[in-house]
C-alpha cells in the first residue's frame, strides 16, 4: 500500500507518498480500507516533531478516518467486513488502509458520504469530551476561539443544538458570517481587543465556558472574561506553551482551567467517547439539527498541499484528503 511518510521532521518538502508495509489487524482491532483522512492541526505539529505518537501506535499521521472494513482481528464482533466505518485513531490515517481499535470504530451518520466523514469524527469526539469535562449546561454562554476551523465549526452547532449562547472569535469578514450562519450569536474579529467584545456582547457577565485552540497567548485574556464560576478548557496551542496565569483573578471568579488531549487517552476513555458521540451527534446530523462542516477534498497523495493550506489560515471548516 501507499502512504504519506515524514522523512524527517521539518517543513512540507518532508512529506513523500511512498509504499510502505500493509498494516496488520491485532486483537480487538479492524483493518480498514481507507476512504478519506481528515486533516486536523495535531498533524501539522506531528510532521513537525513536536506531537509524537503513543506507544504502539502507527508512526504515520492522520487522527480519523473514513471507510470500509477490510479484514477482522481476533476476538472482533462488533463489525463485518464490507462495513462502513468512521474511526477516531492514534495515527496512521495518511494512508490506504489503517488499523484500528475495533471500540473506536462506529458506522457513519445514515447517508453519510464517506469522504465527508472522513472529517467528522476527532472534532465531534473533541468537542463532546470537552463539553462534557467542563458541564457545559443550556442556557450557559459559551465562548469559542477559532470558530471558523473544524473544531469550532462542529462547536458552534453542538452547542447551540444544547440550548446554548455561543460566542466565537475569527478573522476575516467572510470567516466571521460563516461562524454565524453556523448558529454563533456574535462573532468577534480577533485582531481587535476581542475580550473587550465579549465583555460588552455578555453585557459584563463574562463566558461561562471558554473553549480554547489557541493557547498561552489568549491566557490571560481568556481568563479576564470568565463569569464567575467559568470553565476555561484548552484544547490546543498555537500561540504559545507558556503563559502567566494571574491566579489572584480566578480565584476572585472561583474559575476552573483544565487543559486536555483525546490522542493520549486511555483506550477506553476513547472508546466511550466515541459511544456518546454515535448516540448523542450522529441523530443531530440525521435530523439536520447540525449540518457538515464545508469541506476541501484533497487527493492523500497531496497532503502537502492540505498542511500548507491548513497551516495559512485560509480554509474554512475541514480538510480531507481523499484515498
Amino acid at each position: 500500500m501507499h502512504a504519506i511518510v515524514v522523512k524527517e521532521p521539518g517543513g512540507t518538502d518532508q512529506m513523500v507518498w511512498q509504499e510502505v508495509p500493509m498494516p496488520v489487524a491485532r486483537a480487538g482491532e479492524v483493518l480498514i480500507r481507507t476512504t478519506a483522512a481528515g486533516v486536523n492541526r495535531a498533524d501539522l505539529l506531528q510532521r513537525q516533531g513536536y506531537y509524537p505518537p503513543p506507544p504502539g501506535a502507527s508512526d504515520l499521521m492522520g487522527l480519523e478516518c473514513s471507510g470500509v472494513v477490510e479484514a477482522l482481528g481476533p476476538g472482533v464482533t462488533a463489525h463485518a467486513v464490507g462495513d462502513p466505518v468512521v474511526a477516531l485513531l492514534p495515527g496512521g490515517g495518511y494512508a490506504e488502509y489503517v488499523r484500528a481499535a475495533a471500540n473506536e470504530c462506529v458506522a457513519p451518520p445514515a447517508g453519510f458520504d464517506l469522504a465527508i466523514a472522513g472529517g467528522i469524527m476527532e472534532t465531534a469526539a473533541t468537542v463532546v469530551s470537552n463539553f462534557d469535562t467542563v458541564r457545559l449546561a443550556r442556557g450557559e454562554t459559551v465562548l469559542i476561539h477559532g470558530g471558523a476551523g473544524g473544531v469550532g465549526s462542529f462547536a458552534i452547532q453542538y452547542a447551540r443544538a444544547l440550548g446554548c449562547r455561543v460566542l466565537v472569535t475569527a478573522g476575516s469578514s467572510d470567516k466571521r458570517e460563516y461562524c454565524v450562519g453556523l448558529g454563533a450569536n456574535a462573532a468577534i474579529d480577533y485582531h481587535a481587543d476581542w475580550w473587550d467584545e465579549v465583555r460588552t456582547a455578555t453585557g459584563g457577565h463574562g463566558a461561562d465556558v471558554i473553549l480554547d485552540v489557541i493557547g498561552a497567548a489568549y491566557l490571560g485574556h481568556n481568563v479576564d472574561v470568565l463569569a464567575d464560576d467559568g470553565r476555561l478548557v484548552i484544547i490546543g496551542m498555537q500561540k504559545g506553551v507558556r503563559g502567566e496565569l494571574h491566579i489572584g483573578k480566578l480565584l476572585s471568579k472561583r474559575g476552573t482551567v483544565t487543559a486536555t488531549s483525546l490522542r493520549t487517552r486511555p483506550h477506553d476513555q476513547k472508546a466511550a467517547i466515541c459511544a456518546a458521540v454515535a448516540e448523542r451527534v450522529w441523530p443531530l446530523y440525521e435530523d439536520g439539527s447540525i449540518t457538515p462542516p464545508a469541506t476541501t477534498v484533497l487527493p492523500l497523495a497531496e497532503a502537502a498541499r492540505a498542511h500548507e493550506l491548513l497551516d495559512s489560515g485560509d480554509s474554512r471548516g475541514k480538510i480531507v484528503l481523499l484515498a
